[in-house]
């Protein structure tokens, strides 16, 4: 977090949960993502193989005002813009195309059947269309690489690998190891957790885990907004040596509870899965969560399906209005999916006036300022000796 204000932002949800709480709000909600940046955007694999693009993120999803996630999401595309060296004005004009993206389809889903949003999705090839012609061959190649194969294939030969008989997950310390006290009570933690992790699986889901069994287990360091969450990556295998990663992710509550509320879900990983399902068009079939034995909660889902990170910085103000406005569009469906108020919304935003989309602009810029200050005074506590931080990894 100490690295940029954009970095400190990503890992600042709850600082700006508790800011939002005090910003005009309609009083409408919807399931939201909760942590609704640029970089929680992508594309990734659907169990039919084909790929999308859409939220890939729900560390934080809660019904909440849905003001917040687009404000999130808008404020996220000017700090992403001053870290790429743009002016304030080009960051702006994507936060205000992306504002109007979320409007004009939050029109059409809004005059659309319940059915036909709960299918809707937008493809590798919706979004490749809406990007500028140059750019199309490049990104096409790389969705179809990452495509090609499933993505523990993909991971399996950077994250393991057999010594003396044995398949092992590679340590690459200090975000990827196994520690050191290890012991015969710690596979017994895992039985258990594979045990319930199971049961939160739909039958069908269930018999083809079964078909896996664990081979080994490391502990895994998460990304910005998570660093100090336990984390577990696990291998499996099948009978004709098909590997099979899985994320073991705590989950933890909500940093937009004291704001917004309880979730109807006392597990914390459930409220993670259910967010997901309600948020995207299709999921990860290994989505399930589970209870470890001293209490905590975790998620499981797939490590890194076949996903497909965006190269936001390096973006040019053309690439970042592009994808600013195809994140505003994904955000408006998983809105109007998880919710029986999109045409209320519709009413509000309007059809026809930009009063919205120009009001979002202005915020992004101001808010882009605020979390700049707070990266600021963040810096400067850590210089004084207040807060202690690693200064050498600065996460």
């Amino acid at each position: 977090m100490l690295q940029s204000p954009f970095a400190f932002y990503r890992g600042a949800a709850g600082v700006m949960a508790a800011d939002l709480v005090r910003t005009p709000a309609t009083g409408l909600k919807v399931q939201t993502c909760g942590d609704c940046h640029l970089l929680n955007f992508g594309g990734f694999a659907t169990p039919e193989r084909s790929i999308i693009f859409d939220i890939n993120d729900f560390d934080e999803t809660l019904p909440a005002p849905w003001e917040w996630d687009i404000k999130r999401l808008v404020a996220s595309i000017v700090l992403a813009a001053r870290s790429n060296g743009l002016a304030d004005h080009q960051g702006r004009d994507a936060a205000i195309s992306c504002a109007r993206k979320y409007r004009e389809h939050m029109r059409q889903l809004s005059e659309m059947g319940p059915l036909q949003v709960w299918y809707a999705k937008t493809t590798y090839v919706d979004f490749l269309n809406s990007l500028p012609k140059r750019m199309r061959r490049g990104t096409k190649k790389r969705i179809e690489e990452v495509a090609a194969r499933s993505g523990s294939e993909l991971e399996f030969p950077k994250l393991a690998s057999s010594a003396r008989g044995q398949i092992r997950i590679i340590d690459h310390p200090p975000l990827i190891f196994h520690p050191e006290d290890i012991d015969s009570a710690d596979s017994a933690m895992f039985d258990q957790l594979f045990h319930d992790y199971r049961g939160s699986l739909s039958d069908d889901r269930r018999v083809l885990i079964e078909r896996f069994r664990l081979i080994d287990a490391a502990v895994k360091v998460v990304g910005v907004g998570s660093v100090g969450r336990r984390c577990w990556i696990a291998l499996m295998m099948s009978e004709g040596n098909d590997p099979l990663f899985l994320q073991f992710k705590e989950a933890v509550t909500s940093v937009l509870e004291p704001y917004a509320g309880k979730s109807i879900y006392s597990h914390q990983g459930r409220r993670v899965v259910m967010g997901q399902h309600l948020m995207q068009p299709t999921s990860d079939v290994f989505l399930g969560w589970t209870t470890a034995r001293n209490g905590r909660h975790f998620y499981v889902r797939q490590l890194h399906d076949a996903k497909i990170k965006p190269l936001v910085e390096t973006f040019n103000a053309e690439m970042l209005d592009v994808f600013a406005q195809a994140c505003g569009w994904v955000l408006a469906r998983a809105h109007a999916k998880a919710s029986t108020i999109s045409a209320t919304i519709s009413a509000y935003l309007g059809s026809s006036s930009d009063e919205f989309d120009m009001a979002l602009g202005k915020f992004a810029l101001r808010y882009a300022d605020q979390a700049e200050r707070d990266h600021a005074a963040l810096r400067l506590a850590v210089q004084q000796g207040k807060i202690a931080a690693d200064q050498g990894s600065q996460v």
